[in-house]
């Protein structure tokens, strides 16, 4: 019965992957050419995620720093703090009490114009990504928004420059771990488009 289970994981997750590859390959792409964009001209990929998606942000962060699956220059990258933990807690001494503005208050720190916010949530309901995303805005940086489903609140905060990418699920297990596959996708683009396309290695 267990491993019914377990195979049923692997079976649904490659289920979703083959059904939305196609729909999902478009704005990828888009999303591929704004980072490439960004750190070709001279900006910087600030990641950050909601919740779990938080890890899925430092790993983004880490396949731009230190390569995917070549050799390359380090492009510039930061995970943002991923917790309120002091910062929130100091955050919210200063700004009134408001404790979800722990990663704005760092886009608005370290954001420039040119630069891009990449944000990870898999409902697009979490406050303090939202806040995010608007703060990104205020410093005229584009926005690429990973979610689920039909994206949430985050949804309607994307501009029309922005790339909305929305895995199509209910499942947050499900839509992780497409997470996982896009950011590969979008590191290995990118690499694609500095270093020119290679055969996939095996």
């Amino acid at each position: 019965m267990l491993e019914q289970r377990i195979q049923q994981h692997f079976i649904d997750s490659a289920d979703l992957k083959y059904q939305a590859a196609q729909a999902l390959s478009q704005p990828i792409a888009a999303a591929v050419q704004a980072l490439l964009a960004c750190v070709t001209g001279g900006g910087k990929v600030l990641a950050c995620g909601g919740g779990v998606s938080a890890s899925d942000a430092q790993l983004f962060a880490s396949l731009c720093v230190a390569g995917f699956e070549r050799d390359r220059p380090e492009l510039a990258a930061v995970a943002l703090v991923s917790d309120g933990g002091l910062l929130g807690a100091v955050g919210s001494i200063g700004s009134g009490g408001n404790a979800t503005q722990y990663l704005a208050r760092q886009v608005r720190a370290l954001g420039q114009p040119g630069d891009l916010l990449l944000v990870m949530s898999v409902s697009g309901n979490d406050a303090a990504v939202q806040e995010a995303v608007d703060a990104a805005h205020e410093r005229d940086m584009m926005v690429v928004v990973l979610s689920g489903h039909t994206g949430g609140n985050l949804a309607a905060r994307v501009r029309e420059t922005d790339v909305l990418i929305c895995v199509p699920h209910e499942r947050a297990a499900r839509v992780r771990e497409t997470h996982t596959l896009i950011l590969h996708c979008l590191a290995d683009g990118v690499d694609a488009q500095l270093l020119g396309d290679q055969e996939m290695p095996l």
